[in-house]
C-alpha cells in the first residue's frame, strides 16, 4: 500500500488517499506542539515512537471488542487504517486532576477524581478548542441526536477502564487523555487518531514522574527517553 496525495496534515501527523478508498494512511511527524500550537519543536523518533505505541494500544483495544479505524502499521512512521469521516469533538478522559482542570476549577493538581469525567471540547484551532456541551454538540450538528452522545461517553468510559488497567499493570497510572471518534463508509462510530503520550497523561506508578508530553510543555526535557520507557513497558521490555 503506498501514499497518493495528502489529504490533511495536522500538528502531528499528515494523513494520504491510497489506492483503495476505503483506506488512508497517517503519517506520524516529529513534530511538537503545545498551547494550541503557541509552543513548537521537534524531537527526532517521536513520530516513530507515536506510531508504535499507538499500533500496541490499538490492537490492544481491537481484541477487547472496541472498533477503531487501526488496520496495520506499515513502517515505523506508517499507519494504514479505514477512511473515517472525524467528528468535530474532543473526548477528553480525566482520571486525576491536574493541568486545566485545576487551574480553571481550582481542584487540587493530583486529586483522584470521585468518578471518570468525560468533557467535550470543539476541535477547531481557529476557536483555541473550547469547551461543549450537549447542547452545543447539538446546535452546531457535530452529532445526529443525543443517543450519540451517549455511545460517545459509554465508549469512552469503557476504553478508560481497559487503558488504566492495562497501564497499571505496567507501573504507570492513566491520569487523562483526549480521544477521536469519527464515521466509516457504514456510518458506525469508531475510535480513530492516535493513542500516544501525546495525548495522554501517564505518571509513572511509583514515583509519579511525567511520561508524556508534560515533558515538552513544562520544559523537562527527556520527552524521547520517557516516550521509549512507555513503549518498552507496553512491550514487556
Amino acid at each position: 500500500m503506498e501514499k497518493k496525495s495528502l489529504v490533511y496534515e495536522g500538528k502531528a501527523k499528515k494523513i494520504w488517499s491510497t489506492e483503495d478508498e476505503g483506506l488512508y494512511i497517517s503519517e506520524f511527524k516529529d513534530d511538537l506542539t503545545a498551547f494550541n500550537g503557541e509552543k513548537k519543536s521537534s524531537e527526532a523518533g517521536k513520530g516513530a515512537l507515536n506510531n508504535k505505541i499507538s499500533t500496541e494500544l490499538f490492537k490492544y483495544l481491537n481484541e477487547k471488542g472496541i472498533p477503531t479505524h487501526f488496520v496495520e502499521m506499515l513502517d515505523d512512521n506508517h499507519m494504514l487504517h479505514k477512511k473515517a469521516d472525524v467528528i468535530l469533538i474532543e473526548v477528553i478522559v480525566r482520571n486525576i486532576a491536574t493541568g486545566s482542570l485545576s487551574r480553571n476549577l481550582g481542584i487540587e493538581d493530583g486529586k483522584p477524581l470521585p468518578f471518570t469525567l468525560v468533557e467535550f471540547d470543539y476541535k477547531n484551532d481557529e476557536l483555541g478548542d473550547p469547551k461543549l456541551n450537549d447542547q452545543h454538540c447539538l446546535i452546531l450538528e457535530l452529532v445526529k441526536d443525543e443517543a450519540e452522545l451517549d455511545y460517545i461517553r459509554y465508549m469512552a468510559r469503557k476504553i478508560n477502564e481497559l487503558l488504566k488497567a492495562f497501564y497499571a499493570q505496567r507501573g504507570l497510572t492513566l491520569v487523562d487523555f483526549k480521544l477521536e471518534f469519527g464515521r466509516d463508509i457504514n456510518d458506525n462510530i469508531i475510535l480513530i487518531d492516535e493513542l500516544s503520550p501525546d495525548n495522554f497523561r501517564l505518571w509513572d506508578s511509583e514515583s509519579g514522574e511525567s511520561m508524556d508530553k508534560d515533558r515538552f510543555r513544562k520544559g523537562l526535557g527527556g520527552l524521547k527517553v520517557a516516550y521509549e520507557e512507555v513503549l518498552n513497558r507496553i512491550l514487556g521490555k
